[in-house]
């Protein structure tokens, strides 16, 4: 409250004790700065992506040379890729031809059927100052054609140039001395029909980077504007920040184009060079000494970009993190991404002494700050023996929300993955909602032309897959690897484990002469229930479960089957490592599989999918990754409905609990193929009713 008209405020004395606590406390009016009190977070997103039970079905679309990144020599291995294929995109001149880049310095026409064709040598042209030899994203990197391009002719490439190879002058560059040249032109076709270029260029923009990583990623018009709107003819270009290290300060400078994704009239004359225009609707066209051309800012590695075709039309990114969080953005005009003061949602400490102290909470007064945050987001991962200055190997590649009509299972879903292992993931378009929490992932199968499911690593046969997206006028998805220099078309979806077991069933079988319990001792079947009333305990042999029942009704080699039922675990809620399993495949008391259902999933004998066969239980399901499996399955005291499917010719194994659509466990295994069902636990007690078994 201001003082009263006349009175003198009095002095001001503070304690030496009381000025420390108010410099402590201004350290989090700073941008980026969290409380002193903040603990390292060392997970930053515990929950990991669900396992949604769709599969993709690819069949092979394209197949390119190989090639060699010019000028030579390459010391990086990850260069060394077959081809380094980098996009597809279809013409937009109603002729079906694919375009598609090779880093490496040719741009490629395909058609449906056909083999890629080289339709311009962007290498040749530029050689010798075109550089493609060091950094993951030099070389060609992009085009893009102009809407009109059928009748205009028009289209735009991004490629890199060694500095010291060329005399040109970037129009901006970083602080640090540029090495390296990262260059925008425009091509004017003569014939836009024709299969091989020829035609007139010029340069747009020239941008100097410092380093080899993280340059001008991705350029591209938005397909939803239309003529005489706002956005229609304008060319954003997704800029990085050079590579230039945590304490790199210039995404957020906004006089500098680094580390933003610019908004630029390729036509226009009213930049600083004269060849670009910069619209009078950007964000920062009246912001003194801030470049006009900027839409959005304070970005790492802005990788891919794209606009929803449907809904409304919103603008998504994949922002590619530095070690900890890779994160998905609705991104709009204005927008502050808060690197490198924050990493996906959380505060990112460059001043952290130790690496792994870098990721903070937000403070309580974020808002102030206005910072965008993802929409969506995972975490690396990391193995417990990970050292926190090394590089994980996680990197997402954005992709597209889903629009076409061959897979409808995706309509309005947000497909994307990482760009390093080659996993695939969605998310639901209308959970990514800016300002709320970060939307629900799934995980995505494959399954190739003949029907087998198989990972991205074992379709291009690498462990390093370098994925890449691509999308048709249709909206149809392509799936691009430079391991071997490969297009796969996507076609469709199949359900996991969804083979047809509806041949015969078998219910009302609680009753005891049904069972064959390990220790009949143990056990009551008072009507309705199979009641394991006293824990098992180890015998010799194989590790396996303690104690079980096997169900004697009907075939002793169930083939394809699905087992239905309600389980309870009666042991206290106080005991972490309570467990039920489901068994099936029984064939002996040494041969068998089951699901194990727990509260715990961090220890490897626990909730998963497991096979004995005369040896030690093996884990088989696809949700551990070492350290932990799928969330637990059961956590409380209450009955769960459980169903466990089970495909005899495929090998698939889905376990779904509590009615949900989406399978807790899945496992390909084909170890033991057929058997009797079961229930029993390790050392737990607990019980079993509504039994039902459909079985082919």
């Amino acid at each position: 409250m201001p003082p009263s008209p006349g009175v003198r405020p009095r002095p001001l004395v503070l304690a030496p004790l009381l000025v420390l606590s108010l410099l402590l406390s201004a350290l989090v009016l700073l941008p980026g700065t969290a409380h002193a009190a903040a603990e390292p977070i060392t997970d930053p997103i515990p929950e990991r992506p669900t396992t949604s039970g769709i599969g993709l079905t690819v069949e092979e679309y394209a197949s390119f040379p190989k090639t060699e990144p010019p000028p030579g020599p390459v010391t990086d291995p990850r260069l060394v890729r077959h081809a380094r294929i980098n996009y597809l995109s279809e013409l937009p001149d109603g002729s079906g031809r694919k375009a598609v880049p090779d880093l490496n310095g040719k741009l490629y026409l395909v058609e449906d059927g056909g083999s890629p064709q080289v339709y311009l040598d962007i290498a040749a042209t530029f050689g010798p100052a075109f550089f493609a030899s060091r950094g993951l994203g030099q070389g060609f990197g992009f085009v893009t054609f102009d809407p009109g391009f059928k009748r205009n002719g028009r289209f735009y490439t991004v490629h890199t140039e060694l500095a010291s190879a060329t005399t040109a002058v970037p129009d901006f560059r970083q602080q640090a001395a540029t090495n390296y040249h990262g260059i925008i032109t425009e091509w004017t076709a003569d014939d836009p029909s024709a299969d091989t270029f020829q035609g007139t260029r010029r340069e747009v923009l020239r941008i100097g980077f410092a380093g080899t990583i993280h340059g001008i990623q991705q350029i591209d018009f938005n397909p939803n504007a239309r003529p005489h709107s706002a956005d229609y003819g304008l060319l954003h270009v997704a800029v990085g920040d050079g590579g230039q290290g945590v304490r790199n300060t210039e995404p957020q400078d906004l006089s500098l184009p680094h580390g933003k994704i610019l908004r630029i009239d390729p036509r226009g004359t009213n930049s600083a060079n004269g060849e670009y225009g910069i619209p009078a609707r950007n964000p920062f066209t009246r912001t003194p000494g801030a470049l006009g051309e900027i839409y959005a800012y304070g970005m790492r590695d802005p990788h891919r970009f794209s606009w929803d075709s449907g809904g409304s039309h919103r603008m998504y990114l994949g922002h590619i993190g530095q070690h900890a969080v890779e994160s998905v953005y609705e991104v709009r005009a204005g927008d502050n991404l808060g690197w490198s003061e924050r990493e996906g949602p959380f505060v990112f400490d460059k001043t952290a002494a130790d690496p792994c102290d870098q990721m903070l909470p937000l403070p309580e007064d974020d808002e102030k700050y206005g910072y965008t945050y993802p929409v969506a987001a995972y975490d690396h991962d990391p193995p417990a023996d990970w050292n926190c200055t090394s590089d994980v190997g996680r990197a997402i590649v954005g992709g597209f929300v889903y629009r076409g009509h061959d897979v409808r299972e995706l309509r309005g879903k947000y497909v994307f993955g990482d760009l390093v292992d080659g996993r695939l993931l969605f998310a639901d378009s209308k959970d990514m909602r800016r300002g709320k929490e970060l939307a629900q992932l799934y995980d995505l199968m494959l399954y190739d032309a003949s029907g087998k499911r198989v990972t991205m690593q074992e379709l291009v046969g690498d462990t390093r897959v370098d994925l890449r997206f691509g999308q048709d006028a249709d909206g149809e998805l392509y799936l691009l690897s430079k391991a071997n220099g490969k297009i796969w078309k996507v076609t469709g979806t199949r359900t996991f484990a969804s083979c047809d077991t509806g041949g015969s069933t078998l219910r009302n079988v609680m009753a005891g002469r049904n069972w064959a319990p390990v220790t009949p001792s143990k056990w009551r079947f008072p009507g309705h229930e199979a009641v394991l009333a006293e824990p098992g305990v180890q015998r010799p042999g194989p590790r396996r479960p303690f104690e079980y029942g096997v169900l004697t009704a009907g075939p002793a080699a169930l083939g394809s089957v699905r087992i239905d039922a309600e389980v309870r675990i009666d042991t206290p809620v106080e005991i972490t490592n309570r467990d039920v399993i489901i068994v099936f495949d029984y064939q002996s008391d040494t041969k068998f599989s089951y699901a194990h259902l727990s509260t715990d999933n961090t220890i490897y004998p626990h909730n998963g999918i497991f096979v004995v066969n005369d040896a030690d239980r093996l884990r088989i399901e696809d949700q551990w990754n070492g350290t932990t499996g799928a969330p637990p399955a059961i956590t409380d005291s209450d009955w769960h409905k459980v169903r466990v499917v089970r495909c005899a010719s495929s090998g698939e194994i889905a376990v779904y609990v509590d009615g949900s659509k989406y399978p807790l466990m899945t496992a390909v295994d084909s170890t033991l193929t057929s058997g009797r069902v079961g229930f029993g636990s390790f050392d737990n007690i607990g019980r079993l009713r509504g039994l039902k078994v459909s079985y082919r």
